[in-house]
C-alpha cells in the first residue's frame, strides 16, 4: 500500500515523482476520486514526471489524450461521459490498454472488465485540506 498526503500544489511534482518510482514496471493506474479532488491535476504532474513535454489538457470531452514522454507514450483518458463498455470498446480501449505504454484513467468503473489484474488502483481523497493519495 503506497501512501502520500499532499498539503499543496507545490507538493505535487515531489510526489509524482515518488508516486512514478514506487510503480516502477507499472503501467496502468485507475483513479477513483469524488470530482475536484485533483485526480486531472495529479496526472498532469505524473506525465511531467514522466517527461512529457506537451500542452496537457483534461480528455473529458475526447475522452483519451496521447502525450510523448521521455520514453513511452502516455494515454490519459476521461471516462466520466462515456455511458456503456461498448463506446469503450469502440475506441479501441483494449489495444491501449496492452500497448505497454502508461494508461492514466479517470473514471475508471465502466470499463473494470477491461483492465489487467495489476493495474494500479489510485484513490485521492480530500482530508483537512489535504490531498490523500494511495495506491495498491
Amino acid at each position: 500500500m503506497f501512501k502520500l498526503e499532499v498539503n499543496s500544489l507545490e507538493e505535487l511534482p515531489a510526489a509524482a515523482s515518488k508516486f512514478i518510482s514506487t510503480f516502477n514496471g507499472k503501467k496502468i493506474f485507475l483513479f477513483d476520486a469524488q470530482m475536484g479532488a485533483g485526480k486531472t491535476t495529479f496526472i498532469k504532474e505524473l506525465c511531467n514526471a514522466l517527461g512529457v513535454m506537451d500542452n496537457m489538457s483534461s480528455p473529458t470531452y475526447s475522452i483519451v489524450n496521447e502525450y510523448t514522454g521521455a520514453i513511452d507514450i502516455i494515454y490519459h483518458f476521461d471516462l466520466y461521459r462515456v455511458k456503456s463498455l461498448n463506446e469503450c470498446l469502440d475506441i479501441g480501449m483494449e489495444e491501449y490498454l496492452y500497448s505497454g505504454n502508461y494508461c492514466f484513467i479517470e473514471w475508471p468503473e465502466i470499463a473494470n472488465s477491461l483492465y489487467p489484474e495489476d493495474a494500479v488502483k489510485v484513490t485521492i481523497r480530500i482530508e483537512n485540506e489535504k490531498r490523500i493519495i494511495e495506491a495498491q
